[in-house]
């Protein structure tokens, strides 16, 4: 993590991960107002900030202004270009306080070969107190990159039925919703609700032993597992029957299961499921056809020889 973090330190807002189920993470809004207690992204930001909070007009931060929120909220800051101290880039001169980058929008289109991005690893986008021009404006930068796969993550799904019916919500993205229990789970009346066709839910960390009737009512198209980390005083340890009942449901209705390394020590080696949605599947075998001048089909016989020919060699 560390490694990580000092990557951001010299101002690659856009960077390999790791986290498990995507390519890289992506970053041109930094900060959240949940206050959760298991937040690692809050960890990251105050470790690494700065030690005291630069103001407006200061120097170096020309170009910074405070938005105007609706919500009410003073504390959301803008920034034209990367603030620096000693020469250094500092990717949370503000803490944890909500903030648009806006040097960073043009990030994907930097990388001219397609990944699956994690947008907002450092933020909830969708957080009510988040401004629909902010989003809007991230939706542009990914149209600009349109190669890419970009997945998104909330604690308030609720805001993506707001944004589609103001038709500001792209259908092509995977859209996720963290639930930790089992009250956090979206239920709709009817699956044409659902603004999302591509859905997914993280149950990270799981908090309690939860059932997942995942259905019409319940939609979902990935579903990401883990166990929370760090060394919080009365940490939850899931148990493995929890893990179970989640990883056996979904194979009943179809729906492919990702389990983080966390809960290896759980379930052991044996037990573990690293699965992806197809969609994700099928995008990268077109690219690797593409690059290769080769059909699609072709290119999954590729890769698949490659697989067991590693599974051999290990």
């Amino acid at each position: 993590m560390r490694a990580m973090a000092l990557k951001g330190l010299r101002g690659e807002c856009m960077k390999k991960t790791k986290i498990e189920w995507c390519d890289m993470t992506w970053n041109p809004v930094t900060g959240c107002l949940h206050g959760c207690k298991y937040c690692y992204a809050r960890r990251i930001a105050e470790r690494f900030g700065l030690d005291f909070a630069p103001k407006l007009g200061d120097p170096g931060m020309e170009g910074a202004k405070k938005y105007d929120s609706e919500a009410g909220i003073d504390t959301m800051l803008e920034l034209e270009k990367p603030f620096k101290k000693n020469g250094r880039i500092q990717p949370y001169p503000f803490g944890f306080q909500p903030t648009l980058h806006k040097y960073h929008l043009d990030q994907p289109a930097k990388v001219k070969t397609g990944k699956l991005i994690f947008v907002g690893s450092m933020t909830d986008l969708f957080g009510e107190w988040v401004p629909d021009e902010w989003i809007r404006e991230v939706f542009e930068a990914c149209d600009r990159a349109p190669w890419h796969t970009y997945m998104f993550l909330t604690k308030n799904p609720n805001r993506y039925i707001e944004l589609a019916k103001k038709d500001l919500l792209p259908r092509q993205h995977w859209y996720g919703y963290s639930a930790t229990r089992q009250d956090q789970l979206w239920h709709f009346h009817h699956a044409a609700d659902c603004p999302c066709i591509n859905l997914f839910v993280s149950i990270e960390p799981i908090l309690e032993f939860m059932v997942t009737p995942f259905s019409t009512h319940l939609p979902a198209g990935w579903v990401i597992m883990g166990a929370e980390t760090g060394s919080r005083k009365n940490k939850v340890v899931p148990e493995k029957r929890w893990i179970q009942e989640i990883a056996e449901t979904c194979e009943w209705c179809g729906i492919p299961v990702f389990m983080k390394e966390s809960l290896q020590p759980i379930m052991g080696e044996e037990g573990m499921k690293r699965q992806f949605p197809l969609k994700m599947t099928v995008r990268k075998f077109q690219e690797v056809a593409y690059k290769s001048g080769v059909t699609t089909e072709q290119a999954f016989e590729s890769l698949a020889k490659a697989s067991e020919r590693r599974e051999e060699n290990a």
